[in-house]
């Protein structure tokens, strides 16, 4: 990683995380640590650099950070364009919010499910992004159908980041990682470079289980095609989020504008002291 102002890095991550809202746990939404979060953010930064960016999903808010690094005089590079694209309402406002706040004029999002045929209007990007449930129960069909709509959204061109479970002492992990990558060559990608059991996560069940940055690259004979249809076989949807987790949401829809990072009312009361009087 090139030098940078570590200090400078972790503050402007730690504003990223105040905006950012709680992870639920049953649509495996599972937060990466903040000092490898500052490591993704300026490695994405760097590969993605000048480019227009796409964020298939992104709960822990690597999008954010590599559009504010940049923003703040972190860093000197980063992508021209960055778009989030998510299920959940309140991570899509998040952004937004945080986008308006800090001026971040290439950064927006856009409420989106995977599992929805990509709109037209999206496939403008030249490379995407994605840490999408690990399929552990499902040999990575829960990846491949994020991978899909990243190439979708780079219209089977360009390059592509798939975040994704490596450890090789687990062996699922092992083998999802074999799916994945034979998904992504039937879809016309191959893997240009892979940076192996990188980050980890606040996951209570498994708390040394690692992920690795999977970069995949159009193969050159690629048509510019793109074909978009929404998921609808069973086979594909069995265990999405988890053992027994089928998908039942479209939406994740945000009841009230939270302040991010500062404790709710409904998490505490107060006992108040004795009044004394003399």
């Amino acid at each position: 990683m090139p030098e940078i102002d570590l200090r400078d890095a972790m503050n402007a991550v730690s504003d990223v995380i105040q905006n950012r809202p709680r992870p639920i746990r049953q649509f495996d939404q599972i937060y990466m640590k903040a000092g490898d979060m500052v490591i993704q953010s300026e490695f994405v930064a760097r590969w993605a650099n000048e480019k227009r960016l796409v964020f298939v999903g992104d709960g822990d808010a690597i999008s954010v950070c590599v559009a504010y690094l940049k923003n703040r005089g972190v860093l000197e590079y980063g992508p021209s364009k960055v778009m989030v694209l998510d299920f959940d309402e309140r991570i899509v406002n998040a952004v937004k919010r945080f986008a308006d706040k800090e001026r971040l004029e290439n950064l927006d999002a856009r409420l989106y499910n995977a599992l929805d045929g990509l709109p037209e209007d999206l496939v403008e990007f030249d490379y995407f992004y994605t840490n999408p449930p690990w399929g552990q129960y499902n040999d990575g069909e829960s990846i491949n159908v994020f991978l899909d709509r990243g190439v979708e959204a780079v219209c089977s061109q360009g390059e592509g980041l798939v975040v994704i479970a490596d450890d090789k002492e687990i062996n699922w992990s092992q083998e999802v990682l074999a799916k994945v990558q034979s998904h992504a060559a039937s879809r016309g990608f191959f893997v240009a470079r892979m940076q192996p059991e990188l980050h980890l996560y606040h996951l209570d069940d498994a708390p040394d289980l690692r992920s690795c940055n999977l970069l995949f690259r159009a193969r050159p004979q690629n048509e510019r095609v793109r074909v978009s249809e929404a998921v609808m076989e069973q086979s594909r949807l069995e265990n999405f989020y988890g053992r027994s987790k089928a998908p039942r949401a479209k939406y994740v829809r945000e009841l009230k504008s939270l302040n991010y990072g500062q404790a709710q009312d409904n998490e505490y009361e107060l006992q108040l002291l004795e009044e004394r009087y003399d």
